[in-house]
């Protein structure tokens, strides 16, 4: 992987346009001119507004701001660039005429004088106002962002019982509100880095220093740093292009809308990512235990919390061994089944024209097609589709003797137990027919090939240099295993991982001395 990215970072440009270089062009004092240089470079865009104006007391002060419509707040560039800039009567025609309205005249709470040309064209397309005044080269950068977004509202796909119900927006700036407001520390540190040859998207890291581990920041650095593509649209691109193993099944970076559960893991030493624009933020490394620990599990009673977490590790064994051990045992091994059972079964199957295999391929099939239905469909329509041809499909094919009812409760079964756990469901699907076919050429041994492969595969994966399966094969069960399959009380649970933090002490909590 890191030759890949390599490969990426060094191949040639030519398909992909650079953006433009203005380290060439100087501004002037002429204030004419310098529109015109604005003017060429937003050819043939009518959002760029250029709004002209000049000092009621002194007609040689000629200005001019620049700004995108409808990505700035019109009550501040009115009332506190323009209004004081206009009414002004301290105001001089010479050059200290930027350095006067920077400090004297401009109300603002960000305000920068630069001469770069890239600074001022990257601060317009974001949403700042520019200020060119005649007789200097400098322009000042006025923070005037004010677009709508959207409200902060609960996660729909991650909804819990207990908790915070704030949701991550589209709005980097929001997000990070978000997170400051769980940690109030200084310790908190963000670091910006602008992502896309043309979309020029915002990233922000986010850390705890004194408890992230260095060496993985420093990685995530070089990784985020190798990246070079068109656009970055949302933080999947980031997920899909710095993860290790990128043919793997499994992810080595987590992903969550919820503050509350970034915090969590930062706490616990972990990193996250932000992208402007995406209300989805990114953890790592990411664990596969994580897959099946949800918010919740830290804020109810530590026994429901662990009874939840057991029963969602069941469901991924059910929902990828379930359709595979059947026909395994239906096709090479009845005399494992029951006999009352096994008769059960070959009546229900009496006039099926299929073996059970292409059952188990076509009930899965449609289950999966009815669930991708009901997602994309409005939710009103959605659930109403689901439950009917769910309902109608599997009673008419039973009848129809296209399938036999004891297939139908498998792949119900199957599917129940696979909406477990929505933040695996690629894999599951992927393995789940994995394992039917070895299981429907080699029966049982087949299927026991298939979860050794899986094993195996899992404990070679490692994310950010750690272990995959770090805290599931650890030597000390009494430390590194409390937040796994159960969750401890809190009392017990001191220490951090070691390999993900650089501080492992969290919690100085006695039971015995409250």
């Amino acid at each position: 992987m890191f030759y890949k990215r390599k490969r990426m970072k060094d191949m040639p440009k030519d398909n992909i346009k650079q953006e433009e270089n203005f380290n060439d062009i100087n501004l002037e004092e002429d204030l004419d001119k310098n529109v015109s240089v604005f003017r060429s470079i937003f050819k043939d865009d009518d959002t760029i507004i250029f709004r002209w104006f000049e000092n009621q007391h002194n007609n040689l002060i000629k200005l001019c701001i620049i700004f995108v419509d409808g990505m700035i707040n019109s009550e501040i560039v009115n009332e506190n660039i323009i209004r004081p800039i206009v009414s002004s009567n301290t105001l001089k025609s010479d050059k200290t005429i930027v350095d006067r309205l920077c400090n004297k005249i401009i109300v603002s709470n960000n305000v920068e004088k630069t001469r770069s040309l890239s600074k001022l064209v990257s601060s317009i397309v974001n949403g700042d106002t520019v200020l060119l005044t005649e007789g200097s080269k400098d322009a000042l950068i006025i923070s005037s962002k004010g677009w709508q977004t959207r409200s902060i509202e609960e996660p729909e796909t991650e909804k819990t019982l207990r908790g915070p119900r704030e949701g991550f927006t589209e709005s980097l700036l929001i997000n990070l509100s978000l997170l400051r407001r769980k940690l109030k520390t200084s310790d908190l540190k963000f670091k910006y880095r602008t992502i896309g040859v043309r979309s020029n998207t915002k990233v922000c890291i986010c850390y705890i220093q004194g408890i992230a581990n260095e060496k993985i920041l420093q990685e995530l650095y070089r990784r985020l740093d190798a990246i070079n593509i068109d656009g970055l649209l949302d933080s999947g691109y980031i997920q899909e292009i710095i993860r290790d193993r990128p043919f793997s099944l499994f992810k080595t970076l987590g992903s969550t809308e919820r503050p509350d559960t970034v915090a969590g893991k930062l706490l616990e030493g972990r990193i996250a990512i932000l992208v402007d624009g995406t209300p989805v933020a990114l953890t790592l490394p990411s664990l596969f235990i994580e897959y099946f620990q949800v918010s919740d599990d830290y804020y109810v009673n530590f026994y429901f919390s662990s009874i939840g977490r057991l029963l969602r590790i069941f469901g991924f064994l059910i929902t990828i061994s379930l359709p595979a051990i059947y026909v395994a045992l239906i096709t090479y091994h009845p005399e494992m089944i029951p006999t009352s059972l096994i008769m059960n079964i070959s009546a229900a199957r009496e006039g099926v024209p299929f073996p059970t295999i292409v059952e188990a391929i076509g009930m899965l099939f449609v289950f999966e097609l009815l669930r991708e239905t009901g997602l994309r469909m409005p939710t009103f329509m959605g659930q109403a589709l689901s439950i009917v041809g769910a309902l109608v499909i599997g009673q008419a094919a039973v009848d129809a003797k296209f399938i036999s009812a004891p297939m139908i409760i498998i792949i119900a079964l199957t599917g129940i137990t696979g909406l477990m756990l929505p933040r695996i469901k690629g894999a599951v699907i992927i393995i789940r027919l994995l394992f039917l076919f070895l299981a429907s050429f080699l029966g049982l041994y087949g299927y026991v090939l298939g979860m050794a492969g899986l094993l195996i595969h899992l404990l070679e994966i490692n994310a950010f240099g750690i272990p995959y399966m770090y805290k599931l094969m650890q030597i000390d069960p009494l430390e590194e295993l409390k937040d796994t399959a159960i969750r401890a009380p809190w009392w017990y649970m001191k220490y951090r991982q070691r390999l993900l933090s650089s501080n492992i002490l969290r919690n100085k909590t006695d039971r015995r001395n409250m």
